[in-house]
């Protein structure tokens, strides 16, 4: 008990630090060079998500390129929710639980868990449809695998960093093409979910058999 309370407030303490230096902290990713302690920062800042993390990808789109810094905001996306899954599965599962006990939508993730866990993940991480902290708690308190968790959240984070990272790039560059790299994501999107309605017909047919 005194670890996991330890650990909560050391947890708030950075959360607090984040909040009253966030912006000092934008403006450092924005003047430093060295990409591998930004990978860290922006780890840290997507686990604690007091300045929304689109902000923080695009700010390091903008600083470092719609490559670079989509690799770099994918990266901290990523490492985050694997902490976070690992965090709630080894020591806050009583805490997790309770969040989950407020969520509604909850119900429909599970169904989609009882289908394929690995397609679930990287769905509900394709198109959020469910906040991104209630995916990584629902999976670590069910029985999903690590690995399957971890290359699910991967590989779904993929678009939605990269289009952070563009937007950011773009405002700094040519505003115009913004509106372009929406619309791209959106008819991805659009492809992802009719892909997905077929897949779920395709699964209700075998029951039917």
């Amino acid at each position: 008990m005194g670890k996991k309370i330890g650990l909560a407030v050391f947890y708030a303490g950075i959360a607090l630090v984040i909040y009253l230096y966030g912006e000092t902290i934008l403006e450092w990713f924005q003047e430093s060079d060295n990409l591998v302690l930004i990978t860290v920062m922006a780890t840290v800042m997507a686990f604690f998500p007091v300045i929304p993390y689109p902000i923080v990808g695009g700010v390091i789109g903008a600083a470092y390129g719609p490559i670079v810094g989509g690799l770099i905001t994918w990266i901290g996306s990523t490492a985050a929710s694997i902490l976070m899954f690992l965090v709630v599965r080894y020591g806050y599962q009583e805490w997790g639980m309770r969040v989950l006990a407020r969520y509604e939508r909850i119900g429909r993730l599970g169904a989609m868990f009882e289908r394929n866990a690995f397609v679930a993940i990287a769905f509900v991480r394709l198109v959020p449809i469910v906040p991104s902290i209630i995916v990584n708690m629902y999976a670590a308190l069910h029985r999903v695998s690590f690995a399957t968790y971890a290359i699910a959240s991967a590989l779904g984070k993929i678009p939605a960093m990269l289009l952070f990272a563009v937007v950011g790039d773009n405002l700094m560059t040519e505003p115009r093409n913004i509106l372009l790299a929406i619309g791209i994501y959106a008819i991805f999107l659009a492809v992802i979910l009719r892909l997905h309605r077929i897949w779920q017909r395709k699964q209700q047919l075998k029951k039917q058999i």
